[in-house]
């Protein structure tokens, strides 16, 4: 197992963004307090999940080799 060549433009990658954004919506829904958790339907975070994911993985097999 090896890092990627240009690792250090990681960020750079629609992958490791769909990624950061679902880990950033994860941290952001376990500091909501618990009252204003019960507005949200737990189908729209399972959804929310779902698409994120899917995003990540549809970022990893397009080439995203663009110029710089």
């Amino acid at each position: 197992m090896r890092l990627v060549k240009d690792w250090r433009k990681a960020w750079r990658y629609f992958s490791v963004q769909a990624m950061a954004l679902q880990g950033a919506v994860a941290g952001a829904w376990l500091a909501v307090p618990d009252d204003m958790r019960v507005a949200v339907p737990s189908e729209w975070l399972a959804a929310c999940a779902v698409v994120l994911t899917v995003l990540g993985v549809a970022g990893r097999l397009v080439d995203q080799n663009g110029t710089d």
